[in-house]
């Protein structure tokens, strides 16, 4: 009969704490993840993926291993075609991913058509300057650390 007792009060006692911890669970906010690039090692106010210099000399695809053949051509000899498979790379693209495509074609020593190259600075001048008033307001309205 006193196990009996004893077990009743033991499961009572399990049911009572896991009811605070659900309630505690449930009253505690949940902080909203903080999302990291992959590809970014945290230790720079402007992430290197943003910078169009080449640091090594590896080149990456982002899987337009075709663009290869246009390698020597000068964009102003470029057929409409060729131009068009630029483009159809191009607008595909990650905007956190055109720094890195533009050191990658440049390795490969691929002449972009002045459009596009014009439109791919705009778009890596843009993520810099957010990217630099992100850090800002982060920090109190200073200016990034020199690297």
């Amino acid at each position: 009969m006193i196990y009996i007792i004893l077990i009743a009060i033991l499961a009572v006692l399990i049911v009572a704490v896991a009811l605070f911890v659900r309630r505690q669970n449930r009253l505690t906010p949940e902080k909203p993840a903080r999302e990291i690039p992959a590809d970014c090692c945290g230790s720079h106010a402007v992430c290197e993926r943003d910078s169009l210099l080449s640091s090594t000399e590896e080149i990456v695809y982002f899987d337009d291993e075709e663009l290869d053949s246009l390698s020597g051509i000068p964009a102003d000899e470029m057929t409409d075609a060729q131009v068009k498979m630029i483009e159809d790379v191009f607008f595909t693209l990650r905007e956190q991913d055109v720094a890195g495509w533009l050191r990658s074609i440049q390795l490969r020593r691929i002449d972009l058509p002045q459009f596009i190259r014009d439109e791919a600075f705009l778009i890596v001048a843009e993520r810099r300057e957010h990217t630099a008033a992100l850090y800002a307001q982060k920090h109190g309205g200073q200016t990034s650390p020199a690297e």
